[in-house]
């Protein structure tokens, strides 16, 4: 995914390398006078105050000689590689030119940084860090890998090393500031020793969709299952992979019709705290379809042991009106989730397969309702896009077919 970069100007003092005395700026405190200093402007309930603490201790960062520490003062990309560098005891060669050129030589070895991230000069260098960069050092710093540009937030926050700044919220392209430096450098530290960190579930979530549209494996987990030889040895590394994102935009046989989904987004009805619970408008409205167009009494609010699976997007064109329906929605299908009774679902309105949601009349919202418990498995679990037409002039593909729990 494309990315913008916010620039913003900053003079920063971190660590034993002195920036802000070389420019004439305040020197910052060697680190056997910082430690155990309690600045001023971070009070013990601050959320970064432990690994400030902590940071500082170990040395590979500094407060400043007025007893503060400027926790939300931003970070350049040249300051945080000194940092991690720092706090890992890379061995850092000595090079002549710029300051930082031996922690990048240092980091590069690593494979911390990669040519391809940015330029290594001192205009890339100088630039503030964004939180999706500083994901992508972490995430390499506990050795995960990926060909995947958009992949590295997910990688770290299903790690624990990054957590939201909100309720799903991720702010990517958001500046790393000194107190969230500290924080994932110790998370990487711990993470290196063997130690075991909390991931911020929504924030996983909401990672899962920036990198490939849909947030089903970690919101779902327990139902999406296959075994591991559906994809190892197969170019994935993992079952997300199994997620078909290139066909995510489907285009009829003739080149009439194109649609676009642009995410696939799972929520949990059981967690009123939901991130995505928004896209549902009022719940209490909502309705799930038996195929009994005149029982119109089937509410979701009523299904709370249930993921709603809402299905973000639109048609890109429709050239012919005639041949494809005109619908402001995608036409989609979520298969293999069965009813094992059929007079319970379709007479008596029991919730024991998937099914569709609607306002007022079927088709008129983009969602459908899966039960956690009481459906059965007759066939793989399949989740498709499909034109809107029929016969000849039906496209379909699938963006997912795994074995499920069968």
């Amino acid at each position: 995914m494309n990315r913008s970069w916010k620039k913003w100007v900053g003079t920063l003092v971190i660590g034993v390398v002195m920036v802000g005395a070389a420019a004439g700026g305040s020197r910052s405190l060697p680190s056997t006078e910082a430690a155990g200093i309690q600045f001023s402007d971070v009070k013990s309930s601050h959320w970064a105050s432990s690994a400030v603490q902590t940071a500082v201790a170990k040395g590979y960062v500094d407060g400043y000689t007025n007893g503060t520490f400027k926790p939300e003062s931003s970070v350049s990309r040249a300051e945080f590689v000194k940092m991690i560098v720092a706090a890992m005891k890379l061995e850092v060669p000595t090079i002549g030119g710029k300051w930082y050129a031996g922690y990048v030589k240092a980091a590069t070895g690593a494979g911390l940084y990669a040519p391809s991230d940015f330029a290594n000069n001192d205009a890339g260098w100088n630039k503030t860090m964004t939180r999706e960069e500083m994901a992508r050092v972490a995430a390499r710093a506990v050795g995960e890998k990926t060909s995947e540009d958009d992949k590295w937030m997910y990688l770290a926050t299903k790690a624990g090393l990054i957590k939201g700044v909100g309720k799903g919220a991720l702010a990517p392209s958001g500046l790393t500031t000194r107190a969230q430096s500290v924080v994932i450098i110790e998370r990487i530290l711990t993470t290196n020793e063997g130690g075991k960190l909390d991931s911020d579930r929504y924030a996983v979530g909401a990672a899962e969709i920036l990198w490939h549209g849909t947030n089903i494996f970690t919101v779902m987990p327990e139902m999406l299952v296959t075994p591991d030889s559906d994809w190892k040895g197969k170019g994935k590394s993992s079952i997300e992979e199994m997620w078909n994102e290139k066909n995510m935009t489907i285009t009829s046989k003739d080149g009439l019709y194109q649609g676009k989904l642009e995410a696939l987004i799972a929520i949990d009805l059981a967690d009123v705290n939901d991130p995505n619970r928004g896209l549902l408008g009022n719940v209490n409205e909502l309705k799930w379809f038996n195929s009994d167009p005149t029982n119109k009494s089937l509410f979701i609010k009523d299904q709370k042991n249930s993921y709603v699976v809402y299905f973000k997007g639109k048609p890109v064109y429709n050239k012919d009106t005639k041949k494809y329906n005109n619908t402001k929605y995608l036409r989609y299908n979520i298969l293999g989730f069965d009813t094992p009774d059929f007079d319970e679902f379709y007479k008596k309105g029991k919730m024991n397969k998937v099914a569709h949601v609607y306002l007022e009349d079927s088709g008129d919202f983009p969602a459908m309702i899966i039960p956690k418990r009481g459906s059965i498995q007759a066939t793989d679990i399949q989740i498709l896009l499909n034109t809107p037409a029929s016969g000849s002039l039906r496209t379909e593909v699938e963006l997912l077919k795994i074995r499920g729990t069968r």
